[in-house]
């Protein structure tokens, strides 16, 4: 006997109409207003596209936790905040609109200074120490990681200086790029020397 072929599953209904964007937009930022008003809202993220790439910017109710470059792989850096700070982790542009507004304002250079509170619980320790001190390198500045170690009051670990400013989770917006090798190299950078070179760049042209 043939075997009777199976029907679709539209059962010969018409196509779905595809759903306006400016419909999803307001169906998610109703998500995102209710997951806030009932406290499910713990990381909030969304991206902005900036002459360095695209950055993830996160905020937990603190402040900005995490700023991170596309390389970092912005799917594995939201595992690592649902894994260390909550898994209730939610795409939230309004929770962030402050960041990305000045952000825009650095990058076109009509900013100097950031003012956004920020939560530096990623951070902890001789790390912590050392990334609090970077906002104090003023805009257009630099120091070396000798200058910053003695700073705060350990003139003998300059490589941990080092190790502080690799691991900013702020980069950008707590200016790790301001740190220098002691000769004026480069040192490393978490963006990569391209986007640490045209911060610097952009700093200078002011």
């Amino acid at each position: 006997m043939t075997p009777t072929p199976l029907s679709s599953p539209l059962g010969g209904l018409r196509a779905a109409v595809p759903v306006p964007e400016t419909v999803l937009g307001d169906l998610h930022r109703r998500l995102e207003d209710g997951a806030a008003e009932a406290g499910l809202l713990d990381v909030a993220y969304t991206t902005v596209s900036t002459p360095v790439g695209v950055l993830l910017l996160a905020a937990t109710e603190q402040g900005l936790v995490r700023v991170a470059y596309a390389r970092e792989d912005h799917g594995a850096v939201l595992q690592d905040l649902a894994r260390r700070i909550s898994p209730r982790v939610l795409r939230a542009p309004a929770r962030l609109a402050p960041a990305v507004q000045q952000l825009e304002e650095y990058f076109a250079g009509t900013r100097t200074r950031f003012e956004l509170p920020l939560d530096r619980s990623l951070s902890h320790g001789f790390r912590r120490l050392v990334q609090e001190h970077l906002p104090g390198i003023g805009y257009g500045s630099t120091q070396s990681y000798g200058t910053v170690a003695r700073s705060v009051g350990r003139p003998q670990a300059v490589r941990a200086v080092g190790t502080a400013c690799a691991t900013n989770p702020l980069p950008v917006v707590v200016p790790c790029h301001r740190v220098l090798r002691g000769d004026g190299g480069l040192g490393g950078y978490v963006g990569g020397l391209e986007a640490k070179t045209a911060l610097l760049e952009l700093e200078a042209a002011a």
